[in-house]
């Protein structure tokens, strides 16, 4: 009798179990297509309503354009020639663009990509004569990213704006001791003894090490001819250290003739400009693009739960 109310016993647990597991399996499929649903119904409201920057604004109406430079100036980075150079033809080749703000915010980056934006910069002010473009600094502006600003009409800064950083660096380590220390040995072929140069496995050769430094020397060169053409008489080459990669704050450096004047964006639209009305022509990624790679990460992480999921079934 003991037995068979146990068997009865282990029956009812069993099916309990079952169900309970078979409820958190359909719970689970629920929440992944409702967070399914919900991305899709998002994505459709951003689609129709939020790529709406430039098409609801009159562009046949004179206003002040924008185009934002943020972050690292690099070729595969939001901040790359490509993007800013196109942002900024579609600002000047616009009639009603009464002037072009170019607003900063960068640590700098690429000194190839930094040329770029800047060569392009003179050429549309040559282009376009009668469109100023001023640059506006908001937290830092350094090394690439002053390269550039140097380019326009006039630049403008916050009082705690981080200016400067003229000069050239280039990075790298050395592991020798800590691989004689392993029992390491290096083994690398080339053709050409100069090919492994500044390799970290390798000690330091004196005659490569010159040899960058006179090219580092070079490209800083180049900066400080760029930045004292596009600065002019305004830029106080007195100044210990100026060239030196040195930084200064916003206010400090409108005293040296780094910054013109202190002042926001929408100071220099309103009151420099005349235009308040602000135009953002920042090149954006693809609203779709974006979407779906969000949509597909967030996909796959639910896929993930459900398929991957350390609870039994």
């Amino acid at each position: 009798m003991s037995d068979t109310n146990g068997s009865w016993e282990r029956k009812i647990v069993t099916q309990l179990a079952e169900s309970s597991l078979k409820e958190q399996r359909r719970s689970r499929r629920w929440g992944i297509f409702f967070k399914l649903l919900t991305f899709i119904y998002i994505g459709a409201i951003v689609f129709i309503f939020g790529d709406a920057t430039l098409s609801e604004i009159k562009l046949d109406e004179k206003h002040t354009a924008l185009v934002e430079l943020n972050g690292v100036i690099a070729d595969d980075k939001e901040a790359s020639a490509d993007t800013i150079v196109t942002a900024l033809r579609d600002a000047f080749e616009n009639e009603n663009s009464a002037g072009v703000i170019l607003r900063i915010n960068s640590p700098g980056g690429s000194p190839v990509q930094s040329g770029y934006i800047y060569d392009e910069i003179l050429r549309l002010r040559e282009e376009y004569p009668d469109t100023p473009l001023y640059a506006v600094v908001t937290d830092i502006c350094a090394s690439g990213g002053y390269y550039i600003a140097a380019a326009a009409d006039k630049i403008y800064a916050d009082k705690a704006s981080i200016v400067g950083s003229i000069g050239v660096r280039m990075d790298n380590f050395g592991f020798v001791d800590a691989m004689n220390k392993l029992g390491v040995e290096r083994r690398t072929l080339t053709a050409g003894k100069n090919k492994a140069l500044l390799d970290p496995f390798l000690p330091i050769d004196e005659k490569t090490t010159a040899h960058m430094q006179v090219m580092l020397s070079e490209i800083h060169k180049q900066f400080i001819d760029a930045v004292k053409e596009g600065r002019g008489d305004r830029l106080d080459t007195s100044v210990e250290g100026l060239f030196s990669g040195l930084i200064w704050t916003g206010e400090a450096a409108v005293n040296i003739g780094l910054v013109d004047e202190l002042a926001s964006s929408s100071h220099v639209a309103r009151e420099v400009i005349g235009e308040e009305t602000i135009v953002n022509y920042t090149v954006k990624e693809d609203i779709l693009a974006r979407f779906a790679e969000r949509m597909g990460t967030s996909a796959a992480q639910a896929i993930s739960t459900q398929f991957f999921s350390l609870t039994p079934r």
